[in-house]
C-alpha cells in the first residue's frame, strides 16, 4: 500500500507541475512591474502568515494530549476557539473597516504570537485563554488580509483582472505549497530534532514576527468607513442591511457557509474514515496529498479565471456538484465493499477508493478559494467588507461547535451525507447567484437608507 501513496502523491505533483509549465499565453496575464512588486509583497507576507497558521494545525491536540488531557476537555478547547471565532472575532474582525485594515493585520500577528506563547503552559486556564486569541486571530486572517488587499489594489489603480492572479498564487503558495513545508518543517522539529511538540508553535511565531515586520515596513493603511460618528452596532446594522437588500450577497454568504462548514467537517472526519479499524495510515503524508491536490485545484482556478469565459459564477456550480460526489465515496464503499474485520494493519481497499475521492474534495477545495475571493471582491461593497465576511463566518462557526459537540452522536456516513447534501444545496444556489449576477450591483446606501431611515449611509 505505500505504493499506492506515493503513485497518487507523485500524481498529483506531476499534473500540478505539468499544469504550471503548460500555461500558455491566454493562461497568462500580463502586468505592470508595479503590480508585480505588489502582488509579491502581499504574496510573501501571506505566506509567511498562513505558515505561522500550518505549523500550530498538525500539533494543537497532540500537544494538549500530552500535558494529559482527555478528549473531552480537548474538544472544549477547540469549542472555545471556534465559539471565540465567532464572538469576539467578529467583532475584532469588523473593527477593521473602521480603525483600518493594516491595523487589523498587525492585530492578527500580535494576538496568534500570545496564542502561541500559552502553549508553554501545561495549565488548563492558560491554553483556554490561547484557544479564545487563536479565535480572534482566525477571523482577523480570513477578512482583515484580503480587505486590505482587494483596497489597496483598487486605491492604486490596478485592473480588476489582475486580482484573480493575486488570488489564486496566494491560495497555490499558502493552501498548498507551504501548508506541505510547514507539515515537513514541524515534523523535522518534533521528531527529527526531538524539540518537543511546543517547537512548531515557537517556529510559527516567529514566521508571525518577520511578517508583521514587513507589514510595518510595507504597508500602507486603508480603510472601509472611517467616519469617526459610527459605533459598532451601527456597523453591524449596516452590513445587515446589506446582506438582506442584496441578494446576491446573501447568496455569496450562504454558499461560503455551506462549503467551508463542509471543509471543516471533513477535516474531522477524514482520519477515522480512512482508519475504520485503526489501520496504521501515514497522516503527515495524506495531508501532503491532500495539499497538493489543492494546489492542483488552486492551478486550474488560475487558468480559470485569466479567461473571460467561463464565468467564474458558471464553472463554480460544476465544482460544487463534484465536490458533493466526491463526499459520497464513503458511504457507497460502506454498502458495496465488505469492511474488514481486523484490527490495525494496512490501509484497506476501500479506504484506497475514499482516499481518491478526498484527493477530488481537495482539488475542489483548491479552486474554491481563489474563485470565492473573486466574487467576493465583486459583490461585497468596500465600506463594510470585513464587517460583512465576518458575518459570513458566523453561522459556520456555530456548526462548528454544534458538530464537535456532537460528534459521536451520528455514524459517518451520516455525517458524509450531511456534508454532501449541503454541497449539492450550494451549488443550487451558486446557480441562482448565476442568473442574477448579470443584474445591477447592490443599490446605493442612500436609496437603502430612504427605505430604512434607521439606516446610516456607510461614506460620510
Amino acid at each position: 500500500m505505500e505504493l499506492f501513496y506515493f503513485v497518487v502523491f507523485g500524481a498529483l505533483g506531476a499534473v500540478v507541475a505539468a499544469l504550471e509549465l503548460s500555461k500558455t499565453s491566454k493562461d497568462r496575464t500580463n502586468t505592470s512591474p508595479a503590480f508585480n512588486s505588489f502582488k509579491n509583497n502581499y504574496l510573501l507576507v501571506y505566506s509567511l502568515m498562513m505558515a505561522g497558521d500550518w505549523l500550530q494545525g498538525p500539533y494543537v491536540y497532540y500537544l494538549y494530549s500530552t500535558y494529559g488531557f482527555g478528549k473531552g476537555e480537548i474538544g472544549q478547547l477547540f469549542i472555545a476557539g471556534f465559539g471565540s471565532s465567532m464572538l469576539f472575532g467578529t467583532i475584532v474582525g469588523s473593527l477593521a473597516d473602521k480603525q483600518g485594515r493594516r491595523r487589523a493585520c498587525v492585530t492578527y500577528c500580535i494576538t496568534y504570537i500570545l496564542s502561541c506563547i500559552t502553549k508553554h503552559s501545561p495549565e488548563y486556564k492558560v491554553l483556554m485563554i490561547g484557544r479564545v486569541l487563536g479565535g480572534i486571530a482566525t477571523s482577523l486572517l480570513f477578512s482583515a488580509f484580503e480587505s486590505w488587499l482587494v483596497a489597496e489594489h483598487n486605491k492604486r489603480g490596478f485592473e480588476q483582472q489582475w486580482l484573480s492572479l493575486t488570488f489564486s498564487k496566494a491560495i497555490f503558495l499558502g493552501n498548498g505549497l507551504i501548508a506541505i513545508l510547514s507539515g515537513l518543517f514541524g515534523n523535522l522539529l518534533v521528531d527529527s530534532l526531538s524539540l518537543g511538540p511546543v517547537a512548531p508553535f515557537d517556529a510559527a511565531a516567529c514566521f508571525l514576527a518577520i511578517g508583521m515586520a514587513i507589514i510595518l515596513s510595507s504597508w500602507t493603511e486603508n480603510y472601509g468607513d472611517a467616519s469617526e460618528n459610527k459605533d459598532l452596532l451601527t456597523q453591524f446594522r449596516g452590513a445587515a442591511v446589506a446582506i438582506t437588500s442584496d441578494e446576491k450577497i446573501a447568496l455569496l454568504g450562504a454558499i461560503q457557509s455551506l462549503f467551508e462548514g463542509s471543509m471543516y467537517t471533513f477535516v474531522f472526519l477524514w482520519t477515522p474514515a480512512l482508519s475504520p479499524n485503526d489501520e496504521e495510515i501515514p497522516h503527515g503524508f495524506i495531508f501532503a496529498t491532500f495539499m497538493l491536490a489543492s494546489m492542483l485545484g488552486s492551478s486550474l482556478a488560475s487558468r480559470l479565471m485569466a479567461r473571460s469565459s467561463p464565468r467564474v459564477e458558471s464553472y463554480m456550480q460544476i465544482v460544487f456538484v463534484i465536490s458533493s460526489v466526491s463526499l459520497v465515496l464513503p458511504i457507497i464503499t460502506n454498502f458495496l465493499v465488505a469492511p474488514s474485520k481486523v484490527k490495525g494493519g494496512r490501509i484497506s481497499f476501500a479506504g484506497c477508493l475514499q482516499l481518491l475521492g478526498f484527493c477530488t474534495f481537495e482539488a475542489c477545495v483548491g479552486i474554491f478559494w481563489p474563485s470565492i475571493m473573486k466574487m467576493r471582491s465583486q459583490y461585497i461593497p468596500e465600506e463594510a467588507r470585513s464587517t460583512i465576511m465576518n458575518f459570513f463566518r458566523i453561522p459556520l462557526n456555530i456548526f462548528v461547535c454544534i458538530l464537535l459537540y456532537n460528534v459521536n452522536a451520528f455514524p459517518i456516513t451520516v455525517m458524509f451525507g450531511m456534508c454532501s447534501i449541503f454541497l449539492f444545496v450550494a451549488s443550487i444556489l451558486q446557480r441562482r447567484l448565476m442568473a442574477i449576477s448579470d443584474k445591477p450591483k447592490m443599490e446605493s446606501w442612500t436609496a437603502m437608507t430612504e427605505r430604512d431611515p434607521e439606516a446610516e449611509p456607510l461614506n460620510d
